[in-house]
Parts: C-alpha cells; structure tokens; sequence
C-alpha cells in the first residue's frame, strides 16, 4: 500500500465585511443599526483579517462581540495590514507588486481558515483599498463573500434625485485650485452629455473647499448634491440647482462638512 500523503485541505473563503460609516467615533450608535445579524454573525467567527488599518478593526470586533462572542479574543486575532503602497495610490489597478503581497496576505486561506477582509468604514474594495486582495483570491481559487452591510456611495446616489441608472464614482480631485477648477468642469462635461452622475470625495477637512469650488465652478442648472455625515444623527443631505446653492450661502453651514461626505453632480 503507497504511503503517499495528499494534502486534502480545504480553501478557506475570503469574506468582505462591511463597517458602520461612523469610523468607530460613535460607539453610542448599536451595532445592530448599521448592520445585519447575519454579517455579524459571520464577522464573531472568524480569526483571520486583511485590514486597512488594524487599530479600527481591533475596535469594530469589540463592538461586534458585544452584540455576538468572537471566536477568539482581540489578542488572538490574526490581523495583517494591506501595504501602504495600496493607501496611497489605491489598488484598482493590476500591479505585481501589489498582487504578490495580496497572495501572501492570503496564504492562511489556503490552509483552510476564512479570511475577512474590512476597511476603516463602509464596504472595502469600493472607495478604499482591497481590489488588489480580491483580485487575488479569485486568481487563487478562493470563494469570494461579500456581506450585506453599508455603502455611502449608494446611499448617498439613492438620495440624491441624480441618475442612479448612469453613474460613474471619480474618487478625488486635485487639490490645486486651477487643476481642480479644469477637472469638475470636465466632469460637468461628462454629467450633462452622457447624463450620467458624477461621485466624487474629499478627505473632511477639505470638504468645505470643495464645496465652494463646486458652487463656483458648475453652471447654475446643473444639479449639486452633497450628503454628510451618512448615518450618523448629524446626516444631513442636500440637492438643489447650482444656482440655488448661489441664492443660499448659509447652506453649506447647515451641513457637517467635518464628517465623510460625498459630492454628486449631473443634470
């Protein structure tokens, strides 16, 4: 009789787990508003993470085992940061160097445990980093699971009164006023022409610049939207013409431009 081993090991799946879009500022707020049983359920279970920022995740899995027993403690969780090369430039695009470091995020998968892959808030792979490890767990063989759970992009599009049958998500624009100026009456150009809503962000502390750029730069009757805060109590959500927003400078004092927020425009 051969005394031949196989390695019978089963692949674990990669999970992408969803977070509260609150950034773990508001602990106040139950788990159990910002998502469902079911993905918390899964996210208690497992022991293996891919995270954008390690010290948030250690924070959402506190919250997550008040609400259902995590399966190991905070300390005996296995956490691996993605590489800063995906912070900075993102990860959308294919790069070697970035798929290798994905495959080896991913090895413990291929021992058999589930791995969970989560950003700072909202969904990974969308608005942050994480395409290049999903990228990567397709390539290997892996079953990927995205659970249900928040994302500001959607929720922000659903309330805007904007095209949700034709968008398109631009990320960020340049901080420069001339070259920020040049790209969102590009993007404008776009909006009206193939009438598809243009999202963009801004880091929070920059959001009240963009705002003013957007108000000054777009003609009046395109469409501006602007939601702050999505979530949270300070919500506040906002779409009018160019030119009402020009009749109304106190609005956007009425809006938590402090808070992550997502700017639409289109016709």
């Amino acid at each position: 009789m051969s005394t031949e081993t196989r390695d019978h090991t089963v692949k674990g799946d990669l999970y992408l787990v969803p977070t509260p879009l609150d950034f773990g500022v508001d602990g106040s707020l139950p788990l159990s508003g910002w998502l469902p049983d079911a993905t918390l359920q899964v996210a208690s279970r497992l022991t293996h993470w891919i995270t954008e920022n390690a010290k948030s995740t250690r924070a959402f899995l506190k919250r997550v085992d008040a609400v259902h027993p995590l399966a190991a403690p905070l300390q005996a969780q296995q956490m691996s940061e993605l590489p800063r090369a995906a912070h900075k430039k993102g990860d959308h695009q294919p790069d070697a160097v970035l798929d290798r470091a994905a495959r080896e995020l991913l090895a413990p998968a291929l021992q058999g445990h589930d791995i969970g892959l989560v950003s700072e808030a909202g969904m990974p792979a969308v608005a942050d980093p994480g395409s290049a490890v999903v990228r990567a767990a397709h390539a290997m063989g892996l079953t990927v699971k995205p659970l249900s759970g928040p994302v500001s992009l959607m929720l922000a599009l659903a309330a805007s009164g904007l095209n949700g049958q034709q968008f398109a998500f631009v990320g960020y624009v340049p901080q420069d006023p001339t070259e920020r100026g040049q790209r969102l009456r590009a993007l404008e150009g776009t909006a009206l022409r193939l009438q598809q809503a243009q999202l963009l962000i801004e880091t929070p502390y920059r959001n009240a610049a963009l705002l003013a750029a957007l108000v000054q730069t777009l003609q009046p009757g395109t469409r501006l939207a602007v939601a702050a805060g999505l979530g949270l109590p300070q919500q506040s959500i906002r779409s009018a013409p160019v030119a009402e927003w020009r009749q109304h400078p106190q609005w956007a004092a009425t809006l938590p431009l402090s808070l992550p927020a997502v700017f639409m425009l289109g016709g």
